[in-house]
């Protein structure tokens, strides 16, 4: 999570984290923008109590049930959009998608920071990878529906994107990030 840290912008005012969890991006987030608001999405309840709980007290947070396979819901303007390892479960026509909604988001300037497992580009790099991590490949999540880091930069680029780069990878994580450059408009 470090690698998705240090790109955070901090004149960040209002902060999205898709994929929240228990919060945990977000609060990091807002640590580093103490004067910025954050929503935080997830559709896990259980998660989102983690949430809920972890910002109690703190105005600053929305937590939001949301299920990312569906179009995000309309929630405003963003200076930063961030995910950690959510986006991977979606099919790849909704991560398209999603990456559409996220620059319509986006206020110009904005950043988004995509902390994801991504594909490995061969299946021996993809089994050294679950070699590394000690997972048998039977064991395989078999939620994941991995894309591959140049497809998805390529998407982000397509799709109003610029500065658009793989900040951070290390086998099957990387850190895909894009700012936003113009309006809904393109």
């Amino acid at each position: 999570m470090q690698a998705l840290l240090e790109w955070v912008p901090t004149t960040a005012r209002r902060v999205l984290d898709l994929g929240t969890g228990d919060g945990l991006v977000l609060a990091e987030v807002l640590d580093r923008c103490p004067s910025a608001s954050g929503v935080a999405v997830d559709f896990s309840e259980l998660m989102l109590d983690a949430a809920r709980a972890r910002f109690a007290g703190d105005g600053r947070v929305e937590v939001v049930t949301h299920d990312l396979a569906e179009p995000l819901p309309e929630l405003g303007g963003f200076d930063l959009v961030a995910s950690a390892f959510a986006i991977h479960h979606l099919d790849h026509e909704r991560k398209r998608a999603l990456y559409g909604e996220v620059a319509d988001r986006l206020t110009p300037g904005g950043v988004f920071l995509n902390l994801e497992h991504v594909a490995s580009p061969t299946d021996a790099l993809h089994a050294g990878f679950l070699a590394v991590l000690g997972i048998d490949p039977v064991d395989d999540d078999p939620s994941n529906q991995l894309l591959g880091v140049e497809t998805q930069l390529r998407w982000l680029r397509e799709l109003g994107f610029g500065d658009v780069d793989c900040h951070w990878k290390w086998r099957e994580l990387a850190l895909l990030a894009g700012v936003r450059v113009g309006g809904p408009e393109g």
